[in-house]
C-alpha cells in the first residue's frame, strides 16, 4: 500500500520561510506489454533505390542521468481563477525555477505549457504548492537575454502553483513510448524558445530578416524549422523539416497600416479597418521599454482625446497630444489629427500617440491571405532538394539539439547524417486515349498534343460572357473550336455573346453577375443554356467568382468555365477543354487496365471508391461553417467517373455527422445512401460488394474515431438501403500534413522519381503504412501522401494496394500529369472549394452554420451528378 501523501506546504513569496520535509515520490515503474506488432510484408515490385530522408537517427544511451517525473500543475491567480495566457505560464515556470531552486532539488524543469510539468528526477514531495509574485516587470527569457514579448502585469500579482504528482517516466527502455516522446519534444520547445524563437507547437521560427518573405499588404511569410523526435519502425529518430507561417511587419504601426491597406498618407487610413486588423497585436512604445497590446483606438483625434492624470493627489484631465509635446518634451509630427492607439481597458484606457508605436517582431498574421499573397507565398517559399537539405544542415549546426543539457541527461544522442532508407519506384501504368491510342507517361506527364480524348462530348447551345475584359472573343471562341477538334471534340459557335454593361463595372460582384443574369434569361426564354463560358479579368482574384458559381451551380444549374482573358494561350486552352469535356460527361483519358478489368480486387467485383475530406475555412472576421465533402465513384468497372456531395459541420468541426441521417423510416437524407443510390443507377443496378474509402485530414490520433463514428455511420446506411447487406470495407488514411520527405542518394540529394515508395524504417509503428509519391514536384521539392491501411476486410497484399493507390493518381480528369494524391481525396477538396466560394457570396441566413452545422446551398439537380468541381 502507498503510504499517505503529506499535507500540501504553501510557500510564501520569496524569500520562503521554510524549507519542505525531503520526502520522495514513490517510484511507480509501468511496465506495459504491448502485443507483438505484425506488420504486412513490404512490397516487392519495382525498381529498387536508395534514398536520403529528413530524419536522423536517435540513440538512447545507458549513461543517463534517470527519469522525468510528471507533475499535474495548475497555475491560478490569488483568487482561485485558473491562468489561460500560454506566455504568462511559461513566465510562472521560470521564475518557478529561478526562486525556488533549492525547494525544488535543483531538479531541471520542462513545461509544455498547458498542465504537464516535467521533473528530471523526484521532486522532494509528491504535492507541492508555490506562490510567485510578478513585479511590474518584463519577464526574462530563462537562459536568454530577450525579454518576453508582452507585459505581464501593470502592478505586481500573486499567483498559485500546485504540483501533483502522476507518473515516472523511464527514458530507458528499449522502446520509447508515447509519454518520453512527449517530454522530449517538449524539451526541443523550451531550447527554441530560449533561444528566442516564435513557436508553434513543434514549428520554430528565428527573428531573422533572411526568413522573411514579402508577401504585399505589410504581411511576411516566415521559414522556420520543425523538429520532432518520433518512434519508427527502424528506431527512433528525430525529424526535421521547414516550415512557413505568416506574420506581420515589424515597425511602425503607420507604415504598417499604409502598407496594409495600399494608401499613400496615414491620413488615408481606415480606421475602422485598422481597428480589426491591429487588434491584440503587441507593440513598443519609442520611450519606453515595456511592450504593450492593442485593445482598440482612441474615440478623438490625438490632439483633442483627454485623459485622467494624476498630480500629487488630484487628478487633472489634460489632452494626450499636449502630454507627449509640452509635458514629456516628445517631437510630434502627424499624430495631432489622428487617432491615438490604446493598451487599456475600457474603464482605463491607455493612450498613445500612433508615431510613437512600433510593432514588434515575429507576430502571427491569422486572418485569410489574399490570392495574391497565397501565390506569393506558393513561390517564394518552394525550395530544390539541395537547397533543402543545405537549409536543414545549416539549422541543425545553429540550434544544436544535441548539445541540449537535458536530452543529453536522458542519455539522448542524435546522429548528424541524414537516415538512409530503401524505396522502390513503380512503373508508370500505362493509359489510354482516342482510338484507343496507348499512351506511356515519362516523369509523372503525358504529351497530349494532337491526341483524341477518349469519350469526347460536343459542346452546344452555349452561351459566352463577357465581364468588361478586353478579350477578342470572336478570336478566342475560333481558338477554342480549333483545339477542340484537336480533341475530338464538336464545339458549335456560340448561341450569344452577352457583353456587360460598363456603367455596372465598379459595382459589387453579386450586382454585376445579378444583371448579367438578368440578361442572359431574356436571351434564352424557352431554352436555357447548357453551358456558359465566363470570361472574367482574373479568375482567381476576382470578386465575381463566388456570386458567378451561386448563380450557375445552386440556382440555375447550369454546367460553366471560367476564364482569365489575361491567361489565353495554347496550352491554358488544351487544359480548358480538359475541363470543359469532364464537366460534359466526358472522358479525357483513363489507366489501361481500367479498360481491360485487370484491377487487382476493383475490376472483377463490383467496387465503389469513396474519397472523404472535410475542409475548414480560412480564419476571418466571421466564422463559417466546415465542408464536409465525400466523392463517390460511379459507372462500375470505372474508377475515373465520379459524384461530389457536401453537408454543413459546425466550424472546424473534423468527424463527419452526415454519412447516415434517416428523416423517416423509408427516407434516409445522408451523403452515404446519395451516393450508393448513384452508384447502383449509374452501374447497371449493380449494389457494391466491396467498397474503398479515402478518408483525408487526420491525425493519428482521430484514426479511432473514424473506426467507431463514420465507419458505423455508413454499416448503417447500406443496411438502411437493404437489410443485413454487409460490404467488405478497406479503409485508408491520406496524409499530406507531416514533416517527412525523401531525396535521391544516387543523384546528390535530387528530387525522387515519380512512383516511389517508401514502406520500411521510417514509417509509423501502428498499421500498415508507407509513402509514395507519386507524382513529379514542377517547383521545389514534393512532399509525399502518406498512407494509412486502418482496415482492409477486402484482403489486399501490399503490392495489389499499392498499385490501385498508384493507378488512381493517375485517372485525375482535368491535368496530363499524375498528382499527389489518389484522385477522388482531390476532387472531395475540389467541390469543397467550389461550395465554399458560394458560401462566401451567401449573404443569407441560410449559409450560415448554427450549433448542428447549418445548411450548404443546395446544388441544382442539373449538375449534381456532373463533376461540376473539376
Amino acid at each position: 500500500m502507498e503510504p499517505p501523501t503529506p499535507p500540501p506546504q504553501i510557500l510564501p513569496p520569496p524569500p520562503p520561510t521554510g524549507i519542505p520535509s525531503k520526502n520522495f515520490p514513490i517510484k511507480i515503474e509501468r511496465i506495459e506489454k504491448s502485443p507483438p506488432m505484425n506488420f504486412p510484408s513490404s512490397g516487392s515490385k519495382g525498381k529498387r533505390v536508395s534514398l536520403l530522408t529528413n530524419h536522423f537517427k536517435v540513440t538512447v544511451g545507458s549513461n543517463g542521468v534517470g527519469d522525468f517525473f510528471h507533475y499535474d500543475i495548475l497555475i491560478s491567480y490569488e483568487d482561485g481563477r485558473e491562468v489561460t495566457r500560454k506566455n504568462l505560464k511559461m513566465a510562472l515556470v521560470d521564475k518557478l525555477s529561478e526562486v525556488y531552486k533549492s525547494e525544488l532539488a535543483g531538479k531541471s524543469l520542462v513545461y509544455d505549457g498547458d498542465r504537464s510539468l516535467f521533473a528530471l528526477g523526484p521532486l522532494p514531495q509528491n504535492n507541492l504548492e508555490f506562490s510567485i509574485v510578478l513585479n511590474p516587470v518584463l519577464a526574462k527569457c530563462v537562459g536568454g537575454n530577450e525579454q518576453k514579448r508582452q507585459r505581464l502585469s501593470s502592478t505586481s500579482k500573486m499567483f498559485k502553483l500546485q504540483l501533483k504528482f502522476t507518473s515516472r517516466i523511464s527514458m530507458q527502455r528499449r522502446l520509447i513510448d508515447c509519454s518520453s516522446l512527449r517530454v522530449l519534444n517538449a524539451i526541443l520547445r523550451q531550447q527554441a524558445l530560449r533561444q528566442g524563437c516564435l513557436a508553434l507547437h513543434q514549428s520554430f521560427f528565428l527573428n531573422d530578416t533572411k526568413n522573411l518573405i514579402d508577401l504585399g499588404g505589410g504581411i511576411h511569410g516566415c521559414r522556420g524549422f520543425f523538429s520532432s523526435f518520433k518512434a519508427l519502425q527502424g528506431g527512433m529518430y528525430l525529424n526535421h523539416d521547414v516550415c512557413m507561417t505568416t506574420i506581420v511587419q515589424s515597425g511602425s504601426v503607420v507604415d504598417f497600416l499604409i502598407r496594409n491597406q495600399n494608401v499613400k498618407t496615414p491620413f488615408e487610413i481606415d480606421w475602422n479597418k485598422a481597428r480589426g486588423t491591429l487588434k491584440n497585436l503587441r507593440f513598443k512604445v519609442n520611450h519606453l521599454k515595456f511592450e504593450f497590446k492593442i485593445t482598440g483606438f482612441s474615440d478623438r483625434p490625438c490632439k483633442e482625446q483627454k485623459f485622467s492624470l494624476k498630480l500629487g493627489e488630484a487628478n487633472v484631465e489634460t489632452m494626450v497630444y499636449d502630454y507627449f509635446v509640452k509635458t514629456r518634451g516628445i517631437k510630434l509630427s502627424f499624430s495631432a489629427n489622428l487617432p491615438c492607439i490604446n493598451a487599456g481597458k475600457p474603464r482605463k484606457p491607455k493612450f498613445f500617440p500612433i508615431e510613437l508605436c512600433s510593432l514588434v517582431p515575429l507576430q502571427r498574421y491569422k486572418n485569410e491571405l489574399t490570392g495574391y499573397q497565397t501565390s506569393a507565398m506558393i513561390k517564394k517559399s518552394s525550395q530544390k532538394p539541395e537547397e533543402l537539405l543545405q537549409f536543414l544542415d545549416d539549422t541543425g549546426k545553429m540550434i544544436k539539439h544535441e548539445a541540449e543539457p537535458l536530452l543529453t541527461s536522458c542519455g539522448i544522442s542524435i546522429d548528424g547524417s541524414f537516415v538512409q532508407a530503401e524505396g522502390r519506384v513503380l512503373s508508370a501504368p500505362r493509359l489510354i486515349m482516342g482510338n484507343g491510342e496507348h499512351i506511356f507517361p515519362r516523369n509523372g506527364f503525358w504529351n497530349i498534343k494532337n491526341k483524341k480524348f477518349l469519350a469526347p462530348k460536343k459542346l452546344e447551345n452555349w452561351a459566352v460572357v463577357n465581364f468588361s475584359t478586353s478579350c477578342d472573343i470572336r478570336s478566342t471562341c475560333l481558338k477554342l473550336a480549333k483545339v477542340s477538334s484537336n480533341y475530338g471534340m464538336v464545339v458549335s459557335p456560340p448561341a450569344c455573346v452577352i457583353q456587360e454593361n460598363s456603367k455596372y463595372k465598379k459595382k459589387p460582384g453579386s450586382v454585376r453577375v445579378e444583371v448579367m443574369f438578368q440578361q442572359i434569361k431574356s436571351r434564352f426564354q424557352q431554352n436555357p443554356p447548357r453551358f456558359i463560358l465566363c470570361l472574367l479579368s482574373d479568375k482567381k482574384f476576382c470578386d465575381l467568382y463566388g456570386p458567378w458559381k451561386k448563380k450557375t451551380i445552386v440556382e440555375f444549374g447550369i454546367l460553366d468555365q471560367c476564364v482569365s482573358s489575361n491567361k489565353i494561350d495554347e496550352k491554358y486552352l488544351m487544359n480548358l477543354m480538359l475541363k470543359i469535356n469532364a464537366k460534359l460527361g466526358g472522358f479525357n483519358h483513363t489507366i489501361l487496365s481500367e479498360l481491360t478489368r485487370s484491377i487487382p480486387f476493383v475490376s472483377k467485383v463490383p467496387t465503389m471508391i469513396l474519397g472523404m475530406e472535410v475542409s475548414h475555412a480560412s480564419p476571418g472576421p466571421t466564422e463559417r461553417p466546415s465542408i464536409a465533402s465525400v466523392v463517390g465513384s460511379r459507372e462500375w468497372p470505372r474508377i475515373s467517373s465520379y459524384r461530389a456531395c457536401l453537408r454543413a459541420l459546425p466550424p472546424k468541426v473534423k468527424m463527419i455527422d452526415s454519412l447516415f441521417k434517416p428523416i423517416s423510416e423509408q427516407k434516409d437524407a445522408g451523403i452515404i445512401n446519395e451516393l450508393l443510390l448513384e452508384f447502383f443507377a449509374s452501374s447497371g443496378n449493380k449494389k457494391p460488394a466491396q467498397i474503398i474509402i479515402f478518408r483525408n485530414g487526420l491525425s493519428t490520433t482521430e484514426y479511432k474515431q473514424i473506426v467507431k463514428e463514420e465507419m458505423d455511420q455508413i454499416l448503417k446506411a447500406c443496411n438502411f438501403l437493404e437489410e443485413k447487406w454487409r460490404p467488405k470495407f478497406t479503409v485508408i488514411v491520406s496524409q499530406r500534413r507531416h514533416h517527412t520527405k525523401f531525396f535521391d542518394k544516387s543523384n546528390s540529394g535530387a528530387n525522387v522519381s515519380p512512383g516511389t515508395i517508401v514502406d520500411n524504417k521510417v514509417c509509423d509503428l501502428q498499421c500498415n503504412n508507407f509513402y509514395m509519391n507519386a507524382h513529379a514536384a514542377r517547383i521545389g521539392t514534393p512532399r509525399p501522401t502518406h498512407y494509412h491501411v486502418l482496415l482492409d476486410e477486402i484482403g489486399f497484399s501490399s503490392d495489389d494496394l499499392q498499385e490501385v493507390i498508384h493507378s488512381l493518381s493517375y485517372v485525375f480528369q482535368r491535368s496530363n500529369n499524375a498528382i499527389s494524391e489518389v484522385a477522388p481525396v482531390r476532387y472531395a477538396r475540389l467541390a469543397a472549394a467550389k461550395i465554399s466560394q458560394v458560401i462566401k457570396a451567401e449573404k443569407t441566413k441560410n449559409a450560415s452554420c448554427n450549433g448542428q452545422g447549418g445548411q450548404l446551398p443546395k446544388l441544382h439537380k442539373n449538375v449534381s451528378s456532373s463533376m461540376f468541381f473539376i
